[in-house]
């Protein structure tokens, strides 16, 4: 057989590939190890907000593996491991445990039968065991074959060679039998999915990783493990956190920058966390020779930061700060300085007096429009769930714990990516805005919507984006990204995967002195895929995207499953959308910050009973063409 490389791209060590990820590949199927397996080649990530806020010291990209030969030579990428280890033959159906020793001997090769002539490959096995605390094993099979069975003999069954068997008989998991080719006892897999059947049958989670070793690894678990199929979408719930690279502020005085290149070094967060510690003094002269500085200049600023730190309401948000500064940057063009990785400039819908009264309608509405000919954007992987959803807090109360991306100690950097695009932001107009969400028929049905977020397992990871307050912008302007997106992948050259949006619409807690935020940036977000084609800039500026955004709202207004989805009092998860669908709203999930929630095209374009935002547009828009057709 011939050698067989196995590669991922770089952004999808992160998702869907990353750490704790299941990767089926040509017949194969391995999981990522943690990031203890990483080679020193790793390449580091520069993104100094995003590290204050997730409290790392740095972020590392899997490097590129060069072509030919050389990427043979050695190991230079993340780590995979074969999971699950259970693998049979589809010929003589026998059962195979592969172990570690043996794939070392046949490294880059794809397992075979030995038996069979041909040596056809063999397949993973399509059930495995996780559990609430993250952990994934192997279901015991063994056990499982035997756990119905009668009669001395087959209890003192010590060999216990399996089989993985299909009977013409019967359908469906009744169909598929483990069987011990010694003594013959076997249990079909009819009701392996239902809850607790593991424990019924006496088998427990092993409390390890795939890339880790039982006897070394080991952390004692109580929770209950379920049978799931490998390949089910609640095997695996990254945790992933973003973030623009936004430059300097304009016009800083020259404290105010060099407090800023003190606060950006990369030592910076270490050197606060080790205060009253003899490594402080190390990391104090470090960072001031090299943002060339005196010591005590860095030793006031962080009795400042420190001071700031404790004097911060406890309900503050580290979330807030990214999206103030980036808010500041796209809605105030001119506030920071452009820079090599952050490009953006002013424009404008170019309506004049003679435009249709739609268009003219449109453009009272909006207050900013910002091109970006160059972003930067850092995505990194803080960890992972299992099972059910991690309700955003770390604790195990409600959904599954959130596990690491270094499950021994503490993570000291995370993977990441970097990726450059070009993006188009649109901020609305303040005063309209405030008033639209003062009628009380919009306020009505927004409550509507917040209750069953209230109730929702997702609701802390919801209310991290919206805020602590869920406005009728959030979903107005959530769901008007999502008709954007849509638009602009028939428009600007870009598929709709290739794009991704950032809402900006968050509440803040009452008294907060924060400026209100109104807008939505939609921009690429898979760098390494399509790069920057110039596609979105030049749908951002006149006379393009007026016409981007008359023919997004109009074709809001319907959808093939209408009335079933207009009319639609809850969808999705949970009932976070109301008439929003695959067929009208919904996009993949690399397109959305929130997973398709918290959507609504009532909001959007109106109804009988709620008025939308855009609804005037809608209605000058549909006038206009009611005039254009030219009846007998």
């Amino acid at each position: 057989m011939k050698d067989i490389r196995r590669k991922v791209r770089r952004a999808q060590t992160i998702v869907p590939f990353g750490v704790g990820g299941i990767l089926d590949l040509r017949g194969e199927s391995f999981v990522a190890a943690d990031v203890r397996s990483w080679a020193p080649s790793a390449e580091r990530v520069e993104s100094p907000r995003l590290a204050r806020k997730l409290r790392v010291a740095e972020f590392r990209s899997a490097p590129v593996i060069p072509s030919g030969k050389a990427a043979y030579a050695t190991r230079i990428g993340p780590s995979y491991v074969r999971f699950p280890k259970w693998l049979f033959c589809p010929q003589c159906r026998e059962m195979q445990l592969w172990r570690l020793d043996r794939e070392r001997e046949l490294r880059d090769k794809q397992p075979t039968c030995g038996r069979c002539a041909g040596k056809p490959q063999l397949a993973p096995m399509r059930f495995i065991q996780v559990c609430r605390a993250g952990h994934m094993a192997d279901i015991d099979w063994r056990r499982w074959a035997h756990s119905k069975s009668e009669g001395h003999d087959q209890r003192q069954c010590q060999v216990r060679r399996l089989r993985f068997v299909a009977t013409p008989e019967s359908s469906g998991l009744e169909a598929l039998c483990v069987v011990c080719a010694v003594c013959r006892a076997g249990r079909n897999l009819a009701g392996i999915s239902q809850k607790n059947i593991l424990k019924q049958t006496g088998l427990q989670c092993s409390g390890t990783h795939p890339w880790q070793s039982e006897t070394d690894e080991a952390d004692p678990c109580e929770e209950t493990p379920q049978a799931v199929q490998r390949g089910a979408s609640n095997v695996y719930f990254p945790i992933t956190h973003s973030a623009l690279d936004i430059p300097a502020p304009a016009g800083l005085s020259e404290e105010d920058a060099l407090t800023q290149k003190v606060v950006n070094h990369p030592m910076w967060l270490d050197f606060n966390s080790a205060d009253g510690s003899p490594i402080s003094d190390h990391f104090r002269a470090v960072i001031a020779i090299q943002c060339e500085v005196s010591e005590e200049f860095v030793e006031t600023l962080r009795r400042r930061h420190s001071d700031e730190a404790a004097s911060m309401p406890s309900a503050a948000d580290a979330d807030d700060d990214l999206s103030i500064a980036e808010w500041a940057a796209f809605s105030v063009p001119g506030s920071v300085v452009n820079s090599k990785t952050f490009s953006v400039r002013r424009t404008h819908l170019g309506i004049d007096d003679d435009a249709p009264e739609s268009m003219q309608e449109l453009a009272a509405g909006i207050s900013t429009i910002v091109v970006a000919d160059r972003v930067r954007e850092v995505r990194a992987l803080e960890g992972f769930s299992r099972y059910e959803p991690s309700s955003g807090n770390g604790e195990e109360g409600e959904g599954g714990r959130v596990v690491s991306v270094n499950t021994q100690a503490r993570a000291q950097w995370l993977p990441a990516i970097e990726t450059y695009g070009e993006g188009i932001f649109i901020a609305l107009d303040e005063e309209r805005v405030s008033a639209w969400e003062r009628l009380p028929s919009v306020r009505d049905w927004t409550r509507r919507i917040e209750r069953n977020l209230d109730a929702s397992f997702k609701t802390d990871r919801l209310r991290g984006k919206s805020g602590p307050e869920l406005r009728p912008r959030f979903v107005m302007l959530h769901t008007l990204a999502h008709h954007f997106i849509r638009q602009l992948s028939y428009d600007s050259g870009y598929n709709a995967a290739s794009l991704r949006e950032r809402v900006y619409a968050r509440s803040h807690a009452p008294g907060s002195e924060l400026p209100p935020q109104a807008g939505v940036f939609i921009y690429t977000a898979a760098g390494d895929a399509e790069g920057t084609l110039g596609g979105l800039v030049r749908q951002g500026q006149p006379p393009n995207l007026v016409e981007t955004l008359i023919r997004l709202l109009e074709s809001a207004q319907w959808c093939s499953q209408d009335p079933l989805c207009a009319d639609s009092t809850g969808r999705s998860l949970a009932n976070l959308n109301r008439a929003a669908c695959h067929a009208c709203t919904l996009l993949p999930e690399t397109c959305c910050e929130i997973d398709n929630s918290l959507l609504d095209r009532t909001l959007l374009i109106g109804d009988g009973e709620v008025p939308g935002f855009f609804r005037g547009v809608v209605q000058a828009a549909l006038e206009e063409s009611a005039e254009a057709v030219d009846l007998p």
